[in-house]
């Protein structure tokens, strides 16, 4: 009896241990599975971005190691004429025009992005969820032709009659910007305050300070890091917008002497310019050279919000 005891407890233990070794077998096919899959995906992403890299830097870097333009030259000069004898390829009016307007639609959109995300997540923030918050997230949708033909038919006429000028500016491309980005910072912001404790507030609240106090002293201070992320999106994907601003800012190569100028930005300068050049030559590599430029400022970009990351984390 005792033998037959024995044999069925051996004869379970076994079973058992078959089950878990075949458990841990399929487990360890679908970690590697998994983990493969991922890989590779990884992979393919980084061969992508590098594969792009290498493509625009080949073509940008023509102008400078094969049609032997300067650099300084192309950079600074501020005559833009690749069609002229001699042929001039400054790009100093593109690039100050892009940061012009970025600068422009980060001063307007980052004080309303930020009150905005304040009002939604301290004052009202009922109200703010169930209606500001969905009416923001529609506006990221909003196609970029979109603001470009509002500002177009509305306000560029109206720039047009209120300061006696052409309409198409500075300011025109730099209000429509704003407009675009407004959701990207307000979205991001809204997050960056949220993730503040409460903790902090009770204890600002506790400690005699009023609600305004607390706002300013320690919740904007706590999610600062946040909120200026949300300012570096915005500004990044002002400065490589294309279509809306090359619908209201002139697209003139000559340097702005006021808000009401027309200008031309790195972008707009390569959509109009690049179907009407041959592959090849240079006047074509000068535009891939500008497209060079956006490339190397989308990764300062990316940059700054990695090294706002990391002070976010560390705080």
């Amino acid at each position: 009896m005792n033998h037959r005891i024995e044999g069925v407890g051996t004869n379970r233990q076994s079973l058992i241990a078959r089950k878990m070794l075949t458990y841990n077998k399929r487990q360890f096919t679908e970690n590697m599975t998994g983990r493969t899959i991922a890989m590779v995906c990884a992979a393919l992403l980084v061969i992508v971005v590098l594969s792009i890299t290498y493509f625009i830097a080949s073509k940008g870097l023509s102008t400078f190691f094969v049609d032997g333009v300067s650099i300084s030259e192309f950079l600074t000069q501020v005559k833009w004429d690749p069609e002229g004898e001699p042929a001039l390829y400054g790009v100093f009016p593109f690039i100050l025009g892009s940061f012009l307007v970025t600068a422009l639609a980060a001063l307007i959109a980052a004080p309303l992005g930020i009150g905005a995300a304040i009002f939604m997540t301290e004052i009202f923030p009922g109200f703010g969820k169930k209606v500001l918050k969905p009416v923001i997230e529609l506006l990221v949708g909003i196609p970029s032709v979109v603001y470009g033909y509002v500002g177009l038919t509305l306000l560029v006429p109206f720039i047009r009659e209120q300061f006696d000028v052409l309409g198409f500016s500075l300011l025109a491309g730099g209000l429509v910007l704003a407009l675009m980005i407004l959701p990207t910072i307000t979205s991001v912001a809204t997050d960056a305050i949220e993730a503040v404790p409460q903790d902090l507030r009770n204890a600002s609240l506790a400690l005699g300070a009023t609600r305004w106090q607390t706002i300013w002293n320690v919740v904007l201070h706590s999610s600062l890091p946040g909120c200026l992320t949300a300012v570096v999106l915005g500004m990044a994907r002002a400065f490589g917008e294309a279509l809306a601003v090359q619908m209201v800012i002139g697209n003139t190569t000559k340097l702005p002497g006021s808000l009401l100028d027309p200008i031309s930005t790195l972008t707009s300068g390569i959509t109009l310019n690049m179907g009407n050049t041959i592959q090849g030559t240079p006047y074509n590599n000068a535009l891939w050279s500008m497209a060079l430029l956006l490339l190397l400022m989308s990764f300062v970009f990316i940059m700054i919000l990695r090294f706002l990351g990391r002070k976010r984390l560390v705080k």
